[in-house]
C-alpha cells in the first residue's frame, strides 16, 4: 500500500486547542502514557484532517497507522471533546443579548446522510423512512441553528429525523427557551416557521387567490428576507469549511454531535470561544 503527504490547511493554535481538550480526556480518564497509539497532537491532525475533507475514515485512518476499529474510537474521541465545548442554547442567547445583537436568525438544514433503514410510522399510518426528508428527497437529520446579524454561527441544537419538518424541530428545540429573549432580541425565519408565535418574524404568505400582496407587507418581506438571507452564510461556515457535514457516513443519529464539534471549530478561529 502507498501513502502520500497532504497539506492540512488549519491554524496550529486550532491543532493545539483540540491537542488540549483531548489531553485533558486522558488525564481526567487515567490514561497511561504510552498505551495509545498517537499521541494527542497527531490524534488532533488526524480528527481535523476528517472535518475537513471528510474523507474515509479507514483510509484515513490506516494513513496514520490506525485500525479501523481504532480510527473510529480516535474519532469519536475528538468529536466528543469537541462538542462539549459547544455553547447551550440558553448561554448564546444571553451573549448574544449582553453584546448588544439586534436580532438573531433562525434556519434549519438537512444534512445529508447515508441510508438508515430505520422505519416510523407516518401520520396517514404508512410506514416510512425515520431517516428520510421529503422536503430533501433524500436522507438525513434535521438540524436548527441559530446565528448573529453578520451570519456567523452561534448554536446549533441535537439532531433530529429528516422527516422532521423546521417548525416541528425549532418547537421541540428552540421556541420553549428563545421565548423570554424576543421582546429584546427578534427572531427572523424564513416562511416555513410560519405559526412559530411571538417574536419569531416571517416573511408574510400571499393570501388565496390575491394577485399581490399591499406594498407595506412586500416592503416587510423583502427586509426580513435581506437579513434573514446572511443565515445561508452561517450554514456555509459549518458546511464549506467543515466539509464532513456537507455528507455524514457515520450514523445519522451523530449528526447533531458533529455539527456541535464544527461550531466550536468556526467559533474558535473566529475568536469567539469564551
Amino acid at each position: 500500500m502507498l501513502s502520500y503527504r497532504v497539506r492540512l490547511d488549519v491554524p496550529r493554535d486550532l491543532v493545539l486547542f483540540v491537542s488540549g481538550l483531548l489531553a485533558a480526556r486522558r488525564r481526567e480518564a487515567g490514561t497511561r502514557k504510552g498505551t495509545r497509539k498517537l499521541g494527542t497532537y497527531r490524534q488532533a491532525v488526524f480528527g481535523l484532517a476528517w472535518f475537513r475533507d471528510k474523507g474515509s475514515i479507514p483510509r484515513l485512518g490506516a494513513g496514520f497507522g490506525l485500525s479501523q476499529a481504532t480510527a473510529y474510537r480516535y474519532l469519536d474521541e475528538v468529536i466528543g471533546v469537541l462538542a462539549a465545548q459547544a455553547p447551550g442554547l440558553r448561554e448564546a442567547l444571553e451573549r448574544a443579548l449582553a453584546e448588544g445583537a439586534p436580532y438573531v436568525i433562525l434556519d434549519g438544514k438537512i444534512v445529508d446522510a447515508d441510508r438508515c433503514h430505520e422505519k416510523t410510522v407516518s401520520r396517514k399510518g404508512a410506514e416510512i423512512d425515520l431517516w428520510y426528508s421529503g422536503k430533501r428527497k433524500d436522507f438525513g437529520g434535521n438540524i436548527q441553528a441559530l446565528f448573529y446579524p453578520d451570519g456567523k454561527p452561534m448554536w446549533v441544537s441535537d439532531v433530529l429525523p429528516g422527516n422532521v419538518n423546521d417548525l416541528a424541530a425549532a418547537r421541540e428545540s428552540v421556541l420553549a427557551v428563545i421565548r423570554p429573549f424576543v421582546d429584546k432580541m427578534p427572531v427572523l425565519a424564513d416562511g416555513g416557521y410560519e405559526g412559530a408565535g411571538h417574536g419569531v418574524l416571517t416573511p408574510v404568505k400571499k393570501p388565496a387567490g390575491m394577485k399581490e400582496l399591499d406594498i407595506n407587507a412586500r416592503t416587510r418581506n423583502a427586509l426580513i428576507r435581506s437579513t434573514r438571507c446572511l443565515g445561508e452564510r452561517g450554514f456555509a461556515l459549518l458546511t464549506q469549511r467543515w466539509q464532513t457535514l456537507q455528507h455524514v457516513t457515520m450514523s445519522p443519529g451523530k449528526i447533531g454531535q458533529i455539527a456541535r464539534a464544527a461550531l466550536v471549530l468556526v467559533l474558535f478561529e473566529y475568536k469567539m470561544l469564551t
